[in-house]
């Protein structure tokens, strides 16, 4: 495997997001040591693009670097996304994490040559905040808001290939996970923003290919969630799998030895939450209530969480290759 490699996805001047400290969106790659493409021989491997959840307040290193090696070691090009978020909930989020995705998409859409990959073959794997944010740019894909703002990725189509989501968030109606929902467009945001970001909602027959996933004991992200979006690409047309394990709690990600060890990978995606930390421990979070200040504050200062070993979840662990099987149909 090559060195993992970090490009920042956005250039001087177009990332504006107040509560950022410092932070730029980025993603780290998982590439096969192999000859370059070229632009009229581009190589051939597909490309996942993982997004890891964490509730849009950070995001999680047990659903990245560890999820992006099992899918390299299918034979595919990866990358880790690390999106916009606010552990502080003070500056609503807005579309920001969706146009993180949209340049990701674009950029490697755009560099498919130099990372020797296939362009006709994107495919974007969510968890589940990070699966709100995939299921955003599977529906909101064609959203002139996100349009590119730097004109060489001109004609470079943001849209997805295929799409997979792990215990995602999706709705904001009655099965919602409010907080997520919160981060994005406030407390008292406008009903059509929360309109917007109601997925199930906005699936038409451009809506690309999608997996679905999730454990019917879920105890964060109802089930109902991915099962609306199941219900609504059957009304579409579009091409699903809609897999429901009997047993398991919320974030098992990819619940092999590794996740059941705590072996997750490098916590790079810990970045923007590490620079809000201390911003706020120093007085410099953007605005944030003092109420809000003490109880983050409180929350850092409590000795990190210690786990027991994860059990094991036989049926789950297959999703992975119901996903390669599912891929070599659709491509």
């Amino acid at each position: 495997m090559l060195d993992i490699t970090r490009e920042n996805i956005w250039n001087n001047g177009e990332y504006n997001y107040e509560a950022a400290y410092g932070f730029i969106p980025n993603l780290h790659f998982y590439l096969h040591e192999e000859d370059e493409g070229t632009d009229q021989e581009p190589k051939g491997r597909p490309f996942m693009l993982v997004v890891p959840g964490g509730g849009y307040c950070m995001v999680v290193p047990p659903e990245a670097e560890i999820v992006a090696k099992v899918f390299y070691e299918q034979g595919m090009n990866c990358a880790v996304l690390t999106y916009t978020t606010d552990i502080t909930m003070s500056i609503p989020l807005k579309k920001q994490p969706l146009a993180d995705i949209s340049r990701a998409v674009r950029y490697i859409r755009k560099h498919a040559a130099r990372l020797s990959s296939d362009p006709k073959r994107i495919a974007i794997c969510g968890f589940s905040a990070g699966g709100h944010v995939c299921g955003s740019l599977a529906v909101h894909f064609d959203d002139e808001e996100i349009k590119d703002p730097d004109p060489s990725y001109e004609g470079i189509s943001n849209r997805p290939d295929a799409v997979i989501l792990g215990y995602p968030v999706i709705t904001s109606g009655e099965f919602t996970h409010i907080y997520s929902m919160w981060a994005l467009v406030g407390k008292d945001g406008p009903k059509e923003e929360y309109e917007y970001f109601s997925l199930e909602k906005h699936v038409t027959e451009k809506t690309p290919p999608t997996f679905l996933w999730q454990t019917a004991t879920d105890d964060l992200v109802p089930i109902e969630n991915s099962a609306l979006f199941a219900q609504s690409c059957r009304a579409a047309n579009v091409n699903f799998a809609y897999y429901v394990f009997p047993y398991g709690p919320h974030g098992l990600s990819v619940c092999n030895e590794d996740f059941r060890k705590g072996n997750f990978g490098e916590e790079y995606t810990m970045e923007q939450l590490r620079n809000a930390v201390e911003a706020v421990r120093e007085g410099r979070g953007v605005g944030v209530s003092e109420d809000r200040q003490r109880e983050l504050i409180a929350q850092f200062d409590m000795p990190p969480p210690t786990f027991p070993p994860a059990p094991e979840y036989k049926d789950v662990v297959l999703w992975p290759e119901l996903v390669r099987t599912w891929l070599s149909r659709i491509w």
